[in-house]
């Protein structure tokens, strides 16, 4: 019997990796690492195999959240007190968080599998048009009034992605953000001078790494795009194609982008939405999606209707697509979508579910739950 352990214990890496494969749950996944010590030694705190679910964190208490996996409609509490209680969450990119510290104004990057939380980007205090003033308030320049440091740190960065995950020196990491009244695009990569880099224009309403360059979509639905090939910082601006003739722009719509690592082409999703008439609970609701194609080396984008074997899955996260292969009975041709919500301060309807285009239906999911901050997906 003893030998018969000692075999298992034992097992080639390559054979416990394809076991790993069979796998689609995280949580599966960990309680095979507990399996015993050596196990525990070969296999990632993250699994790598590709099967990745979108799983949807819901900091919903002081000292705990939830992570649920829509698919296998699994939730698991995940304790991580000291990595949420002050933060918002503002972005999730490769399996990690991105938090604003609201006391500090630091702005973290944390893993709520493994916990690890690392101090690499610049604090908010080092955003453009951002002047310290008294040191309890800042002065910003598109606003005509002077802001406390609470209500700055809480409200003024919209969104924050990284290119990849971070590993042992990340000289590479690079993020962009999106902040302020203007929706401003500002950008990062490590050097001396710790601070984040303002673009040329405003109004953008998403932004995602793709192909060695940088895309971001404005509210108009004008295509920006930067090359991170050049130095110090990447250069680029408006993308020669213009917007879709058919996007009516209006404020009750949000756009993102998707890049398709398949082909090459870009997706603009654009989401309409109705205000909710509610006395007790503001909030939208979104009621379609509109999708175009831009092919690579296009010079126009195309209206498209099915997305086929393939998801995509947007919100404060880093927009992206996935192969319904990789879940576990899953189903193509969906959208997973959370709300943008910023305001966190007054209870609000949260507009999270999926939305299937062959049938145009929603399910959704967490309306009547307050959240401490914005739900997010991650991709482990």
């Amino acid at each position: 019997m003893a030998e018969m352990i000692d075999e298992w214990a034992n097992i080639h890496h390559d054979m416990l990796n394809e076991i790993t494969k069979r796998f689609h749950s995280y949580n599966d996944y960990f309680q095979l690492r507990l399996v015993c010590k050596q196990w525990n030694l070969k296999l990632p705190k993250i699994p790598n195999n590709g099967n990745k679910v979108p799983w949807l964190l819901s900091p919903i208490a002081i000292d705990a959240s939830e992570t649920r996996d829509l698919e296998e409609k699994g939730i698991y509490h995940l304790m991580l007190p000291d990595m949420l209680q002050d933060n918002i969450i503002v972005g999730s990119s490769h399996g990690w968080l991105i938090s604003v510290v609201v006391n500090e104004g630091t702005v973290q990057i944390l893993n709520p599998f493994t916990q690890v939380q690392l101090d690499l980007l610049p604090p908010v205090s080092t955003l453009p048009n951002l002047i310290g003033n008294d040191g309890s308030q800042y002065i910003l320049s598109d606003f005509h009034r002077p802001l406390d440091h609470s209500f700055v740190h809480r409200f003024l960065v919209h969104k924050v992605i990284i290119n990849s995950a971070p590993n042992d020196d990340n000289k590479d990491l690079m993020a962009v953000a999106i902040y302020g009244c203007a929706s401003t695009l500002v950008f990062y990569k490590p050097n001396n001078d710790r601070r984040w880099i303002k673009f040329s224009a405003d109004r953008f309403m998403d932004v995602i790494f793709f192909e060695e360059k940088i895309y971001a979509v404005e509210k108009y639905g004008q295509l920006y795009e930067f090359d991170l090939k050049t130095k110090p910082e990447p250069m680029g601006g408006i993308y020669e194609a213009p917007p879709p003739s058919d996007v009516v722009t209006h404020f009750q719509q949000v756009k993102y982008l998707v890049g398709c690592a398949h082909n090459g082409s870009l997706l603009m999703l654009v989401r309409h939405y109705n205000e909710l008439k509610d006395e007790e609970r503001g909030g939208w609701e979104t009621y379609k999606f509109d999708i175009y194609e831009l092919k690579k080396n296009a010079k126009a984008w195309s209206r498209i209707y099915n997305l086929g074997n393939y998801i995509l899955v947007i919100g404060h996260n880093s927009s992206v697509q996935m192969l319904a292969s990789n879940f576990f009975n899953g189903k193509g041709n969906q959208i997973y979508f959370t709300d943008n919500l910023e305001n966190l301060d007054c209870p609000c309807y949260h507009n999270i579910g999926i939305y299937n285009l062959k049938d145009q239906s929603f399910k959704v999911v967490l309306a009547e739950i307050d959240f401490l901050c914005r739900a997010v997906w991650v991709l482990p």
